[in-house]
């Protein structure tokens, strides 16, 4: 007995189109199908056609869904199908009555065979003979070499996390390249069997002018693939990929370092933007992104110097031996080099326990247990310089407190320096960029002195004297 076919169509505000498509359907020469329309949440009569035509046609299916996109579309609709094999066709687009039983056939015959297209016109805005290449999985990974309208089977289908829901821009290439992902073959009919329809405002031509996003997207979703094929991932010279892998190079340490880029990727939480970027992985990690460095200084980190991820990295490990949970727990440090200059570095760490920043107590006095809070890292400053380690950058941003004072941590360790001995004068020039009230600082001096063995009023009055000189020209030191 023939294998049922279920044909999937999305379809959105296609009331013009999509009964001369599901005709193109119905007029198959292979009996056991069935068609499977989604409707994602039409504004038009789109649903109305497709219940007209079902009522006329047993084959065919109408179920409808809020507005989600094509890829949810076809998802839902493959859910509610009965086919062990799938093809999916736009709602405008037209097939031959011959291409059900051609692609069936071969998918029969061949369980190596994943996917079967074939031949493919344009009409509509635009005419002409759709020129795709040969399947090769080196070229898959370079660019979409197949059509969503190409037949496979519903198993294999299983085996996939679908069509991506968040990303649609040649949601069909990302689909096959997970298809292919383990392997196997790619088979395209020579007749000519599906017509391509082409509109001002296609989803076609819009996807086109999304390249940037495109490569990002696929470089986050198909690492493997990507590394097996082209030795490195996608890059915007989408032909150079393997060769400008080539010339690449990976360094680092820690738990899976060579996936650190790949997680960063992945995350989808950003919490800070700028010139660094740092984003949350679902694995509750924090990854910083260093900004690409010039190219003086991606050679002397290449050749020269410690990238500012690999300082963060070893600085991490080595302050919390000197102070236990003085910084969030390093997990791993990445490197990536072309021709050995620097290019992009990452530093991964757990998540910090510690829910607020020294920046969020400036301005605001009524902070709960601000003066504890406060007193803790005076104290904590002090252990610091007590260990002889000194941040050159020990700003606002980078010391972080839970909501009892009872845990202060630091971060953006890539500037610390580990020292022999921090004396009084040094010690309170380290509170210079705490750009706080006078009262605040008092209390912090007062901390500090204590554990330090320094007169509190004397320290307190060096504090608050020693202003960074860039709030000071800005005329913002809050006292």
């Amino acid at each position: 007995m023939s294998k049922k076919v279920s044909v999937i169509v999305p379809a959105y505000n296609m009331s013009a189109y999509l009964q001369q498509t599901l005709e193109s359907v119905c007029a198959s020469d292979y009996d056991n199908y069935e068609v499977i329309v989604m409707d994602d949440g039409s504004k038009d009569n789109t649903l109305q056609t497709a219940q007209a035509f079902a009522a006329t046609h047993k084959q065919v299916r109408v179920f409808t869904q809020p507005n989600g996109g094509v890829c949810k579309a076809r998802n839902n609709a493959i859910r509610h199908s009965e086919g062990e094999y799938i093809l999916p066709l736009d709602a405008d687009d037209l097939i031959t009555p011959d291409f059900i039983r051609l692609a069936t056939e071969v998918l029969d015959s061949d369980m190596n065979i994943k996917g079967v297209g074939c031949e493919a016109e344009f009409f509509g805005d635009r005419s002409g003979h759709w020129h795709l290449p040969k399947f090769s999985p080196g070229l898959l990974a370079r660019k979409s070499i197949i059509n969503a309208s190409a037949m496979y089977r519903r198993a294999d289908f299983d085996k996939t996390s679908g069509y991506n829901e968040t990303f649609t821009a040649r949601e069909d290439w990302d689909f096959w390249l997970q298809m292919f992902a383990n392997g196997g073959e790619f088979l395209r009919l020579k007749q000519t069997c599906l017509y391509y329809r082409i509109r001002k405002g296609s989803k076609r031509v819009q996807d086109s002018k999304r390249k940037h996003e495109l490569i990002k997207h696929i470089n986050a979703r198909h690492h493997d693939f990507l590394y097996r094929y082209l030795l490195g991932p996608l890059h915007y010279h989408r032909t150079w990929s393997r060769l400008i892998n080539f010339f690449r190079s990976e360094k680092g340490n820690g738990k899976e370092w060579q996936l650190t880029e790949n997680r960063f990727l992945n995350a989808d939480t950003t919490i800070h933007e700028s010139r660094n970027t740092i984003k949350q992985t679902d694995n509750n990690t924090v990854i910083k992104s260093f900004a690409k460095p010039c190219m003086i200084k991606s050679l002397l980190y290449g050749f020269l110097l410690k990238s500012k991820s690999h300082r963060s990295y070893e600085y991490a490990k080595k302050l919390n031996q000197l102070i236990k949970n003085a910084t969030p727990q390093p997990v791993s440090y990445m490197e990536v080099r072309y021709c050995g200059f620097l290019s992009e570095s990452y530093y991964e760490c757990k998540k910090s326990q510690c829910r607020h920043t020294f920046n969020e107590l400036i301005g605001n006095k009524d902070f709960p247990n601000r003066e504890t809070i406060l007193k803790a890292i005076g104290r904590f400053t002090a252990l610091l310089h007590e260990n002889g380690i000194w941040h050159q950058d020990y700003s606002g941003g980078n010391i972080l407190f839970n909501s009892d004072g009872s845990l202060i941590q630091l971060i953006d360790l890539n500037r610390i320096k580990f020292v022999n001995h921090i004396d009084e004068k040094m010690g309170c020039r380290g509170f210079e960029r705490l750009n706080i009230d006078r009262q605040a600082l008092t209390t912090m001096a007062h901390s500090y002195a204590k554990k330090m063995g320094y007169d509190p009023d004397l320290c307190a009055k060096e504090i608050i004297t020693m202003r960074w000189k860039k709030h000071v020209k800005q005329g913002i030191t809050n006292l």
